[in-house]
């Protein structure tokens, strides 16, 4: 196969933003300075947001791994405003997201943080928006 081929395709994969990379990738600090330099904390990527990403990530994780679950990510981007009731792409909200991958720890963090009327009613200024 042309190596050159192979080179313009990898290059014109898509990626995921650099937020959604940082959940992925569990690089807390750089998702931190991505949030304090302002990206939208409830942007969309491949049809996730920035907290389904993350909290499917963290079940999907323990399953793989056999880790403790933990809630990193999903406090990060609550602390920054997410949207806790803000839907992926498919419907699925944060919360639903977590009772799939029997996320305990998000869950009780989810609810909490909704009994608390944070983040209800918040404007969604760009919220949700399509990034890749």
């Amino acid at each position: 196969m042309d190596k050159d081929f192979m080179m313009r395709a990898v290059s014109e994969v898509e990626r995921w933003t650099p937020a959604h990379e940082a959940v992925e990738m569990g690089e807390y600090e750089a998702l931190t300075a991505l949030l304090d330099d302002g990206t939208d904390p409830n942007e969309m990527c491949f049809g996730f947001t920035l907290l389904t990403h993350a909290i499917e990530l963290e079940g999907d994780s323990c399953l793989q791994s056999g880790h403790l679950l933990n809630t990193a990510a999903t406090a990060i981007l609550l602390a920054y405003g997410a949207d806790p009731v803000l839907p992926a792409a498919d419907g699925e909200t944060p919360l639903q997201v977590a009772h799939r991958y029997n996320h305990e720890p998000a869950r009780r963090l989810l609810e909490r943080f909704l009994s608390s009327g944070a983040g209800l009613g918040a404007e969604r200024e760009g919220g949700g928006r399509e990034t890749a």
